[in-house]
């Protein structure tokens, strides 16, 4: 495999797993009102190919420990005796940074593979003359 093609490899893996946190930080964000949902986080991880590239990889998705507020609502069917239910525990100001890093990752990620792209076009074009 070219040096091209691993660069655009790469990038390509980074564009997937933004893009997933990204479906991750709206699925959160939609939910911020729902009582008992608890905030979904993603991890990352290096895959190592046979060529020795690593690329990035989604690990997992896991559930945030946090508690979530107890809301005060006696007449609401989630209550329990004392009145309170267990709220979200998403917090829209951490969702909203969140999803600026991942949009910045992604935009970096695309400026790499639109580069490489462009280089290995540029070789093309020499290769042609």
């Amino acid at each position: 495999m070219s040096a091209f093609s691993n660069s655009i490899g790469v990038s390509a893996s980074g564009l997937k797993v933004q893009a997933h946190r990204l479906r991750i930080v709206a699925e959160n964000v939609a939910n911020t009102d729902t009582p008992g949902y608890r905030r979904k986080t993603v991890a990352f991880s290096s895959e190592v190919e046979t060529s020795g590239v690593a690329k990035v990889a989604l690990e997992r998705v896991a559930l945030d420990r946090r508690a979530g507020e107890q809301i005060y609502d006696p007449g609401h069917p989630m209550a329990d005796a004392s009145g309170h239910y267990a709220g979200s525990n998403v917090d829209l100001i951490l969702e909203i940074a969140d999803a600026r890093e991942a949009q910045r990752s992604y935009e970096a990620n695309l400026k790499m593979f639109d580069q490489a792209r462009q280089m290995s076009s540029g070789l093309m074009d020499l290769l042609r003359k």
